[in-house]
């Protein structure tokens, strides 16, 4: 999940990405010297006087995140850890991850150093349950006020005690108005003998199950044996007709014309739009999977201050711009989505008005026999 590029693609077809993504310039960066004019704080907890450099300089941070959802300095963007380490004198540990399932079992099983992570929203609910995180300190997060309060309170930290939200997306119908003739409107191309053998699916089973319960009317979270049955008895009609079940291979795929329909994340979309013109991108009708990625803290974080400084400068304007840019998915931060020179400003499918908004269900956490059940289910299917 989310922008972890194939190795596959060719140097030629990297360097041809979307203007407003991984190639955008970002805005330009102060010299070091003037970096605290730029990235300036309240909080004089944070700043040694004697050095007007972070109290923490010379710390290290570990920081844990999805691959490639980071401004990182490439194609002239703003290197963001970069720009963090320079104005507070804390080496940063930034490792990545690519599901949050091996997420979270590198943080339980103690693989991975952790002070700041940015897992999704069902499984921040798993974590806080588990009581594997730590309360923020928002005192020391001043930037927290550009948050929309459209993502506060959200049903996996109600209080708003555990996590700052990073980003937001759908998961939305990708097709190639080349091979399909008029605009699909419904999940159900992807069981339309018209495309077989041009089909594409996930290769997870909570997505790939979510596409059969939204056709089926089923709730995306439901916690009945023979729902899950339904659906999975769903998937495997659909077996005849699929080429394949990829995850980022999707978007290779899909650039050369090798499938006409296949349902992917729009940050993947919006990043490599310039690839192919004929691709085109729909919210089906029966609605789709939102999720909000957001910072949090572990229990076995050991450098507590400097994570809540690391939390506050990526909610500092510039710096949320460049991440939105970068990434392409949904900002939450007011500072972005009201920047007129935002490159996604007023983006139909980032920020469909309230008319266009489709009906949206976010993922739960599952009880322990539920994900038992639908795992085992899957491999049914996909041994079908």
């Amino acid at each position: 999940m989310k922008k972890i590029i194939l190795l596959i693609l060719s140097v030629s077809i990297i360097l041809s990405f979307s203007s407003c993504g991984n190639s955008k310039k970002s805005p330009e960066v102060n010299s070091t010297d003037n970096h605290e004019k730029k990235w300036s704080y309240e909080g004089n907890y944070f700043i040694d006087n004697s050095t007007s450099k972070s109290k923490y300089a010379g710390t290290t941070l570990n920081v844990f995140n999805w691959g490639e959802y980071i401004s990182d300095g490439s194609g002239e963007t703003l290197d963001v850890i970069a720009e963090f380490e320079k104005f507070t004198g804390i080496n940063v540990n930034y490792q990545i991850f690519d599901s949050n399932e091996s997420m979270y079992d590198k943080l339980t099983d103690g693989e991975v150093a952790c002070d700041v992570i940015i897992p999704q929203d069902y499984m921040i609910e798993r974590l806080k349950n588990e009581d594997q995180l730590m309360k923020l300190d928002f005192s020391m997060i001043d930037n927290y006020h550009y948050i929309d309060k459209q993502y506060k309170s959200l049903y996996f930290d109600e209080k708003n005690e555990y996590s700052v939200p990073y980003s937001i997306g759908m998961v939305g119908l990708i097709y190639n108005t080349s091979m399909v003739e008029e605009t699909p409107d419904s999940w159900e191309i992807m069981w339309d003998e018209e495309y077989r053998d041009n089909i594409l699916t996930f290769n997870n089973p909570r997505d790939a199950f979510a596409i059969a319960q939204l056709v089926l009317g089923i709730d995306l979270n439901t916690t009945d044996a023979a729902e899950w049955r339904r659906a999975a008895d769903k998937l495997k009609e659909q077996n005849d007709v699929l080429q394949g079940r990829v995850m980022d291979e999707v978007i290779y795929k899909m650039h050369i014309g090798k499938a006409a329909v296949a349902p992917y994340y729009v940050g993947e979309f919006l990043a490599t739009r310039n690839l192919n013109p004929d691709l085109a991108f729909v919210y089906p009708k029966e609605g789709t999977n939102i999720f909000v990625d957001s910072m949090c803290v572990p229990k076995s974080c050991q450098n507590y201050e400097a994570a809540m400084l690391f939390i506050n400068f990526m909610l500092e304007p510039e710096v949320a711009l460049a991440n939105a840019e970068y990434i392409c998915y949904t900002s939450p931060n007011t500072a972005v989505t009201s920047n007129e020179n935002y490159c996604f400003y007023g983006n139909e499918i980032l920020y469909p008005t309230k008319e266009n908004m489709p009906e949206v269900q976010f993922y739960h956490d599952m009880d322990e026999e539920t994900r038992k059940l639908y795992k085992e289910l899957w491999e049914e299917v996909v041994n079908d």
